[in-house]
């Protein structure tokens, strides 16, 4: 067998694989990145938001230095009807030390801005190459087959980071193709607006930032929510829901974007913006059920690629970069005692099993179904509350305890007892 050229090779240069390769690259062990992208960003889309303990954890006081577009201050969540929210929020100052709980970014800034950290600490960064299989031999991953000529390259260790329903895992022998209803698909602009018309119209303080999920009517009886987050001098403006519902209703993403938009309540806060950029990606719902095998001999398997996405409380990349850097643990260990097995590459599942990523992953395991299910609950209960709450603010010469009649009147009238009832038991199973 031919001498291995690096101790690894990582496939993805989004947080997950960045995270890994520097922390292997740090510790002395020589990493190749490759990034199917003609750079690190150009391929890769989320909602926008990350997290600031996290990516600490990856690069220390280096986080000072990243391309930050806003520090979240403002944190809303909107129950919509087609005319109306309902709003739940928190508002707080930043700390005056260390990083930020949250901030959003621009994923071509942000990732190159990473990658290039894994770059000053020695690993190699390899753009614009598509990695096609894993190369096998006696039972175990030794290197990755890539579309370039004489591409194949041979390492005791590959870490998998391709993104959603990734095709090496499949490879890879570690998991099976993703069902309709395991993946969401999110579209999203980036609306261009002066900073300050962003700050006067979320009354936000100069370079902070305002995050608005929206459940409820935008996403037309679909599972899934609408988003606008606020960067420096544009908005961030998405909406996505289960593929397995786009199939049913044939409504398209481009249609329920639109929609979105134009909802009252979202379309002041884009009024004169100016659409920059249009982009599409799939996101992995599964959950922790649907998770591929996460180590093998001579591999393991970090972010969306492992289904590391807890989409509740609006995260991924935070389990992306906490995975990516324990991988890149577990390989350092695995440099040391000089063992590539699974056996010792299971360390990277137990200290998965010990962190929030699993942990977090493992109570919602649930809430997939429950989501595919009853898409009608994202429905019916934030209309409820929206109707409830606008009687009792309605001042029209009805007293208050005949309001609350009428409220329990149309509460019954929309949803038996027994249904509401069985709503809650099924909430509070999926989420306990």
């Amino acid at each position: 067998m031919a001498a291995d050229e690096f101790d690894a090779i990582v496939v993805g240069a989004g947080p997950g694989g960045t995270a890994a390769a520097l922390t292997m690259a740090r510790a002395g062990l020589s990493v190749v990145l490759f990034e199917r992208g003609a750079r690190p960003g150009l391929k890769n889309v989320m909602g926008g938001v990350m997290y600031g303990r996290m990516l600490a954890d990856v690069v220390g006081e280096g986080w000072r230095e990243a391309p930050i577009e806003r520090v979240v201050t403002d944190e809303r969540l909107w129950l919509a009807t087609a005319d109306a929210v309902t709003t739940i929020g928190h508002t707080h100052v930043p700390p005056a030390a260390g990083p930020p709980n949250a901030f959003t970014v621009l994923r071509v800034p942000f990732d190159g801005w990473f990658a290039a950290q894994a770059e000053a600490a020695g690993a190699l960064l390899v753009p614009g190459t598509t990695v096609e299989d894993v190369i096998r031999e006696d039972g175990r991953i030794v290197g990755v087959r890539t579309g370039r000529a004489d591409g194949d390259l041979r390492a005791p260790l590959v870490v998998i980071a391709d993104g959603a329903n990734s095709f090496l895992v499949q490879k890879a022998g570690l998991g099976r193709p993703l069902q309709p209803h395991e993946m969401a698909l999110v579209v999203k602009e980036i609306i261009a607006l002066p900073s300050g018309v962003i700050e006067d119209r979320f009354t936000l303080e100069p370079g902070r930032g305002a995050t608005i999920e929206v459940y409820g009517a935008p996403t037309r009886g679909m599972a899934g929510y609408g988003f606008v987050y606020t960067n420096r001098e544009s908005l961030s403006v998405g909406i996505g829901a289960l593929v397995s519902h786009f199939m049913k209703t044939r409504i398209t993403p481009w249609d329920l974007l639109e929609g979105f938009k134009a909802h009252p309540m979202v379309a002041p806060l884009l009024r004169g913006g100016e659409v920059r950029e249009y982009l599409g990606h799939a996101i992995p719902e599964g959950g922790r059920r649907a998770m591929p095998r996460l180590y093998d001999h001579g591999v393991l398997v970090v972010g969306d690629a492992a289904m590391m996405v807890n989409n509740l409380h609006r995260e991924g990349s935070n389990l992306a970069m906490a995975a990516g850097r324990m991988a890149g643990e577990t390989a350092v260990h695995a440099k040391k005692v000089g063992d590539w097995s699974a056996e010792t590459l299971a360390m990277y599942q137990d200290l998965l099993e010990a962190s929030f990523v699993l942990q977090d992953l493992r109570k919602y395991e649930r809430l997939p179904d429950l989501v595919e299910r009853r898409p009608d609950l994202l429905q019916v209960y934030p209309a409820l509350l929206s109707e409830a709450i606008h009687e009792m603010l309605t001042v029209d010469g009805v007293s208050k305890r005949e309001k609350q009649r009428r409220i329990l009147r149309r509460l019954l009238a929309r949803r038996p007892w027994w249904r509401i009832l069985r709503d809650a038991y099924e909430g509070w199973r999926a989420m306990r």
